[in-house]
């Protein structure tokens, strides 16, 4: 009876039957919250756990078939035996990095197509990453706290926690289909009612959840309405390669604008969820009001407003950036090196995403921008003469001109993200000319002329020294 009635809702909508299973899942998390606020915000632990597997796992059934939602099942099994079996040790790091990312590539192998498809291993990888943080914070546990940065001491595990209790935090309807990632340690402060701004009562966050409820309709309203007028597949027509060059390079940047909506409204709706239940909520802010952004996976007011790439890509998928932040960048201090570690971040990152090469392209023009970008910064704060425009009444004019710049280039590396395959990426990147890679590699190369002509001496030589 579900299939047919889903079918028609598909078709009434116009779009595909499983992105409308996705976003109904994502929106099922509100009255699962309000269950959990109403009921079980006051059992015990167990209870709650249960309560939090069982409802993933019919939202797992619910957008996969069969036997797929065996797969995360699986993996949470695995990885609790490694916590028991193997204790607090770089061991079951290595060990569960391996098992997780392993599983997840053979996934990715598996079930690859050259369209963007959703599938098991979808949350799959928002669980790979929750799983391998959850080796990270207990071998933490073992240390002392002198040991530890202030992430690292909120998220370690004092103890092994048991098994349904990994699976209550691996299957929270929350985060378990689109994310945000959280600690263990979160989950259990929610579990423990602790998470609420009046001890003892379920949290007062029914208005900020449903801000970000609101929020996160209306940029789904948005994609829903424009999307189907900038698709990835017009970009493969010949008529996109008869257009002008100017209205190509307009389309990457109108198109990468409405694509993003795709999933900022997905991460905000499930903030919201987040909100709801408690676990967005971080305390009280220097302003003396609570703060429920503990959860916040974008920030869609700087997303919307900042004109540099550094400021999209810190307001943007801000969990998963943070995961690898504290779990990949920070762990390889050790290398001694900012721009290595960077690098082997962005690699990591790359084959999370998936093995198509567009991933590779895309993160590697990240690399590229963003370090052209923080020189191009530098250059303007150490010269006089640029630190004077850019605060003169010319600034109006250069914002417009650097947010044209910002977004033309942020969809430059989107579009082998989204067309995956070499083949399709390449013929879009030739009928532009290749002109992201010519700008930022020409931009990298006269910026030390730049810098020797508008930067005086003295400051040139005091920043060698430095």
């Amino acid at each position: 009876m579900a299939a047919p009635l889903m079918e028609k809702l598909s078709e009434s909508l116009g779009s595909p039957e499983p992105a409308v299973r996705l976003i109904l899942s994502v929106l099922i998390g509100y009255p699962c919250a309000l269950v959990y606020r109403q009921f079980l915000f006051h059992q015990p632990a167990t209870t709650v756990h249960l309560f939090h597997t069982f409802s993933g796992l019919a939202l797992a059934a619910f957008n996969f078939a069969g036997s797929q939602i065996c797969h995360s099942a699986i993996c949470i099994l695995v990885q609790f035996l490694m916590l028991r079996l193997m204790g607090r040790t770089i061991t079951t790091i290595l060990s569960s990095f391996s098992f997780q990312m392993l599983y997840l590539l053979a996934g990715y192998y598996y079930t690859a197509t050259e369209e963007y498809d959703i599938k098991w291993t979808m949350p799959h990888c928002v669980l790979t990453l929750k799983l391998i943080g959850l080796s990270f914070d207990y071998y933490d546990g073992g240390k002392k706290p002198s040991e530890l940065n202030a992430d690292q001491q909120k998220a370690a595990l004092p103890s092994v926690p048991s098994l349904l209790e990994v699976y209550g935090f691996s299957y929270f309807y929350g985060g378990f289909l689109v994310g945000p990632q959280f600690t263990l340690r979160s989950y259990q402060r929610l579990v423990a009612g602790e998470l609420t701004d009046c001890p003892g009562k379920p949290p007062n966050s029914v208005i900020p959840a449903m801000k970000r409820f609101a929020l996160g309709l209306l940029c789904l309203v948005i994609y829903t309405i424009f999307s189907p007028h900038y698709p990835d597949s017009y970009y493969l027509t010949d008529e996109y390669e008869a257009q002008p060059f100017w209205y190509r390079c307009v389309f990457i940047l109108i198109w990468a604008k409405i694509i993003l909506y795709k999933y900022v409204s997905c991460w905000v709706i499930a903030e919201g969820v987040c909100i709801l239940s408690g676990l967005g909520y971080n305390g009280v802010g220097e302003d003396g009001e609570h703060k429920w952004d503990a959860c916040a996976n974008m920030k869609v007011w700087l997303f919307e407003t900042t004109p540099l790439f550094t400021g999209t890509i810190s307001s943007f998928n801000i969990n998963t950036n943070s995961w690898a932040a504290r779990h990949v960048f920070k762990r390889l201090k050790f290398l001694g090196n900012k721009i290595v570690s960077q690098v082997a971040t962005l690699l990591f990152l790359t084959i999370w995403h998936g093995l198509h090469s567009g991933y590779i392209m895309c993160f590697s023009m990240e690399f590229i921008i963003v370090y052209v970008e923080r020189q191009a910064q530098a250059l303007v704060r150490d010269s006089p003469l640029l630190t004077r425009l850019a605060n003169s009444w010319l600034y109006p004019l250069i914002y417009i001109v650097q947010q044209f710049i910002h977004w033309l280039f942020m969809g430059y590396p989107l579009v082998p993200f989204c067309l995956f395959t070499y083949d399709k990426w390449l013929k879009v990147y030739s009928s532009v000319y290749f002109c992201g890679h010519i700008f930022f590699f020409t931009v990298y190369l006269i910026l030390p002329y730049l810098r020797k002509l508008l930067v005086p001496k003295r400051e040139r030589s005091e920043k060698k020294q430095d």
